[in-house]
């Protein structure tokens, strides 16, 4: 598919669409159809084509749009870029994904972090707080770990939906890979109660961040 143009992806992702798939998807907000495995499968085949990824992004489809996602080239992007694209991507399966496959693989995505985690659109700043959260774990040299806490604990219980659940997740984090600040963390999560009755398939961790730290420590013993 050396000479594969945007009509005939868009040709074949229209074959792909489920009418069942996109019902399920619409219930966590997102509007797309197509079968993760058989987009990545479509993806497979395509390899990268960053040049075809930008041509996809800009249909605005959010099927294209996972697809570009998966065969662009990442430190292709240009800072100014990434930013675009980042707020027009209001899904949040292709929010998600844009994060982890594109920006955590980007030289700029320090700078990112920086602008967005206190941006005043909540959807931005939780991208911030998502690259925040890989920094908690992979590189937290530097961070202020002890005011993250106080950022967390002032602002977790009243964010909105997506902000909130990267939040968490970076309050998870912190209890979870850094002993010295777990009790600290575990308290916050206990007395906010953030996520407490989030219903959790058997087998799964909850995301109550108290519950989500033991249990990892736990399994790391």
């Amino acid at each position: 598919m050396d000479t594969t143009t945007v009509t005939d992806v868009m040709a074949e992702l229209a074959g792909l669409e489920d009418p069942k798939a996109r019902e399920v998807n619409a219930r966590h907000g997102d509007d797309h159809g197509v079968n993760l495995g058989a987009l990545r499968a479509l993806a497979k085949r395509l390899k990268t084509q960053h040049d075809l990824a930008r041509q996809l992004w800009a249909t605005g489809d959010a099927s294209a749009r996972l697809l570009a996602i998966l065969i662009c080239r990442p430190r292709a992007f240009e800072r100014d870029e990434l930013d675009v694209m980042l707020r027009e991507a209001r899904a949040p399966k292709v929010h998600d994904w844009l994060v982890n496959y594109v920006v955590k693989k980007s030289p700029h995505s320090e700078e990112l972090r920086l602008a967005w985690f206190a941006d005043p659109d909540p959807v931005v700043a939780s991208a911030g707080w998502a690259l925040t959260t890989e920094r908690v774990t992979k590189k937290p040299e530097s961070l202020d770990l002890p005011r993250l806490l106080d950022v967390i604990e002032t602002e977790m219980k009243d964010a909105p939906d997506r902000l909130q659940w990267a939040m968490n997740h970076c309050l998870a984090q912190i209890g979870i890979e850094h002993a010295e600040h777990r009790t600290r963390a575990i308290d916050i999560g206990e007395r906010l109660e953030v996520l407490k009755d989030y219903p959790t398939s058997p087998g799964c961790t909850s995301p109550f961040a108290p519950t989500w730290i033991s249990e990892m420590v736990r399994r790391a013993r």
